[in-house]
């Protein structure tokens, strides 16, 4: 499928802006040249000074006669003619700002590109900088470096593989050890030799991975160790950023290197270095764009990654797609805002059966308030991810030492808060320079599923909601329920931020792999099988559809796992070819619909080697239901529809009637102290609900620049 192909199905929501960008055809119909950028097919968002290009040549036009100038120099001797008549090259020496290339032949109609080139340090568009930032290259044995750049010399190494198993490192390459491993790549055997190019861009250590077959890679020449596919890899956490990373989504993995794979990654790629998902597809357009200028054309990306890896799949290939072709997450999340709301209710929650008005509820009662298997998940949630929400509970010292933490006295310190990450979207409370948060409680009814089904008492229901109160713009717990920011509504929704499934997630394959972690045994997990079924919901309810999402569960136990794991990969890589030999004038997303493999569909793992297929519409059904119950959470035990829409739900009055209990006098006291404006109205949409503005929003390439949203210009016309 590649960028081009998954760039044109953007244009269902961005056109005619894509489709400029995505018609390396247009050359050829029209019997006149045509340049089209390779590396990034957004010619706007180019980085690093350098671009690879393909010049398509109609039949009537001798290559030899076509010339290729960048802002008036002669590059045609970095270009070579391609076995289909095209000419590739890496045209490099670009300067910041727009280059024009130009391609012509005697008594042919010449064809521009104009290429906008941004700073190797980034922002291409994620908008201002966080400082400070704290360098760590040289945790990679990187050289040292220096603020707010943070950058160093590329550094190659290699290491093979030896016949047991183990990864080595080797000092020259093209000295293959005796007890060196091999691989196979399509079908021919190669030495287990990787190559591991590890470097900085946008501020962050990325890492190349590649079996090496003996010559430096080049774009122009297949490399014979490579299958010409690119996994690109996803670290998990949330966090509040202002440091490089000392770890990447991982790449020296023997399952995607022994099949020929490329592995990308960088450490902007995992959410606990960087909470913010529009950085992340910023590192990992920039780290692909450098991966194709060094390699060649790529047939198609493949995204891998669990918990906050899997977020940020499924937000960048709604918001930013094409930088990812198929996606195969594990143990999802739909977006950090959402998963918020319970990570906080959780903390409440703690509190509240902590404390003297809830020692009456019995572990029983307290799990059926959470909706999760086992309430200990609402106990680790509060331990590991309710900081987040706070001032600086998740402040690391050795990154932003105590005295420059921020706190009442001190209001001018550093906020560790994760919403720091995304604050060039959320904007800044001027009245206490916290982002504006989409944080909300108010009118949530907690229990009340809990309540209709008898499992707490009407006192119970009462006194909980009276007393479970919120959390101030510091994150300190407070009597009052915790009421958003319309700023921030308004920022998240329009920005997709709150993952709507409506832009490119629609036309990208997902198989979601659900790793059954609340199940007994794993009780305490935070990553609970209900998300995936949540995200399953908004692409129905967005598009009609949920075809292009396959959900297979599975015991977290070694021998499942690589089942899992090996399955699930093979079958995006069929689902995928399928969609790039697919030449029919179908659109992009009924291709991606029809082109699914035939035995791919839902299903679950009984063990090892029983794959089980059964569509997961509802879950609690046969085998997979019940070996792999799904719970639910605090939020749709309060009456939220499986969607999750809204972080602010818009609100109706309180009245008694509608309950299938009765309240005491007392107990109504409570209940219109716990809920003066109303209770939650599902039935409307939530406050500030919108549809996203588009997909590829740009926060401005300038570090002091003013931020958005602004959406990214068009393409310029070739």
């Amino acid at each position: 499928m590649g960028w081009l192909a998954a760039i044109s199905a953007t244009a269902l929501v961005l056109a005619p802006t894509v489709a400029l960008a995505a018609a390396p055809g247009n050359g050829l119909a029209a019997g006149r040249l045509a340049l089209v950028a390779v590396s990034n097919p957004r010619p706007d968002l180019v980085s690093g000074g350098e671009v690879l290009v393909r010049v398509d040549v109609p039949n009537h036009i001798n290559a030899a006669d076509v010339q290729i100038t960048s802002d008036g120099r002669d590059v045609t001797s970095s270009f070579q003619v391609q076995s289909d008549g095209s000419m590739l090259g890496l045209v490099t020496g670009l300067t910041i700002g727009r280059n024009r290339l130009v391609a012509s032949a005697p008594g042919q109609v010449a064809s521009s590109l104009d290429v906008i080139d941004h700073s190797i340090n980034g922002p291409v568009f994620s908008g201002k900088q966080q400082l400070p930032y704290v360098c760590q290259t040289t945790s990679f044995g990187l050289a040292a470096s220096s603020p707010p750049d943070c950058f160093a010399p590329t550094v190659v190494s290699y290491e093979y593989k030896n016949t047991s198993g183990a990864f080595v490192p080797l000092a020259d390459p093209t000295a293959i050890p005796a007890n060196a491993a091999t691989a196979t790549v399509n079908g021919q055997s190669v030495p287990y030799v990787v190559r591991i190019e590890t470097g900085v861009i946008d501020r962050a250590v990325y890492q190349i991975a590649a079996l090496f077959d003996g010559r430096d890679p080049s774009p122009l020449r297949p490399d014979t160790s490579w299958n010409g596919k690119l996994i690109y890899t996803f670290g998990g956490g949330c966090n509040s950023g202002y440091h490089q990373g000392t770890s990447t989504g991982g790449v020296l993995n023997d399952q995607f290197l022994s099949l020929g794979y490329a592995v990308a990654s960088s450490t902007l790629n995992v959410l606990d270095n960087n909470c913010s998902t529009i950085i992340s597809a910023e590192a990992a357009m920039m780290v692909k764009e450098h991966f194709i200028n060094t390699y060649g054309p790529v047939q198609f990306t493949i995204g891998w990654g669990g918990s906050g890896g899997a977020i940020q799949q499924y937000e960048i290939a709604d918001s930013y797609p094409g930088i990812l072709d198929g996606i195969i997450p594990s143990i999802s999340f739909p977006d950090p805002l959402t998963t918020a709301g319970p990570v906080t209710d959780c903390k409440m929650l703690d509190s509240f059966f902590n404390g003297p008005n809830g020692s009456s509820f019995m572990t029983a009662q307290k799990t059926a308030v959470s909706g999760y298997n086992d309430y200990t998940t609402c106990k680790s949630w509060d331990a590991t991810f309710a900081n987040r929400s706070t001032a600086t509970g998740s402040c690391n010292p050795a990154i932003i030492p105590p005295a420059e933490q921020w706190s009442p006295t001190n209001p001018t310190g550093i906020i560790c808060n994760s919403d720091e990450q995304i604050v060039n979207q959320l904007g800044v409370d001027p009245t206490t320079g916290f982002p504006n948060s989409p944080l909300d409680n108010v009118g949530v009814q907690y229990g009340l599923a809990a309540l209709d089904s008898r499992a707490i008492t009407p006192a119970q229901f009462a006194t909980l909601n009276a007393d479970i109160g919120g959390m101030n713009f510091a994150g300190v717990e407070v009597p009052q329920r915790t009421e958003a920011s319309l700023t921030a509504l308004h920022a998240v929704y329009a920005d997709d931020l709150v993952n709507s499934a409506s832009l490119g997630l629609r036309t990208t394959p997902v198989i979601d792999q659900r790793l059954d972690l609340d199940s007994i045994g794993f009780g305490n997990d935070i990553h609970t099988t209900d998300w995936s079924f949540i995200i399953r919901a908004r692409m129905l309810a967005a598009n009609g559809t949920d075809g292009n999402q396959v959900i297979i569960e599975n015991m977290p136990t070694a021998a499942e796992i690589n089942a899992a794991n090996t399955y699930e990969l093979a079958e995006m890589d069929a689902w995928l070819t399928n969609i790039e030999n697919d030449h029919s004038h179908r659109s992009v997303q009924q291709k991606v619909l029809d082109d699914k493999p035939g035995g791919l569909t839902d299903g679950c793992f009984l063990s090892a080697t029983n794959l089980v297929h059964q569509t997961l519409t509802d879950p609690g059904t046969g085998q997979c239901g019940a070996t792999y119950p799904v719970a639910s959470n605090p939020r749709l035990v309060a009456g939220e529809p499986l969607t999750m829409p809204a972080l602010k739900c818009s609100l109706k009055p309180l009245n008694f009637r509608n309950y299938p209990v009765t309240f005491t006098a007392a107990e109504r006291a409570q209940l219109r102290q716990a809920f003066p404006t109303g209770v939650c109205d599902y039935n409307r949409p939530g406050v500030g609900v919108r549809a996203p503005i588009a997909s590829w929003l740009s926060y401005g390439d300038n570090p002091d620049a003013v931020v958005g949203p602004f959406p990214l210009p068009p393409p310029p016309k070739g």
